[in-house]
């Protein structure tokens, strides 16, 4: 598969240890306005900074690869889904 992300995929992305550990699914991705980092999150919103992970884009591809569908999410928009298997939604954080 050609990379998808106009980001390296060893750029770092911010995500949880819940969800690096399988205790968890991405139910909520962003990608920031101000800064371009990708954020990756749980159901239950952000995670405490205690449980706070950075790893590269290609490892939370890797684990999750529906996440590849949103590499075109624009700066500063959002997406989320209810549930694993369910379409993303998008919109404009704002």
């Amino acid at each position: 598969m050609k990379w998808p992300f106009a980001d390296p995929p060893n750029v770092a992305v911010f995500t949880s240890k819940r969800i690096l550990s399988g205790e968890a699914w991405i139910a909520y991705v962003s990608h920031d306005e101000d800064d371009g980092a990708w954020q990756f999150h749980a159901s239950n919103g952000a995670a405490p900074e205690a449980e706070a992970a950075v790893v590269s884009l290609r490892s939370i591809v890797d684990a999750d690869p529906t996440l590849a569908s949103l590499a075109d999410l624009p700066l500063g928009w959002c997406a989320w889904r209810d549930r694993v298997g369910a379409p993303w939604n998008r919109k404009k954080i704002e």
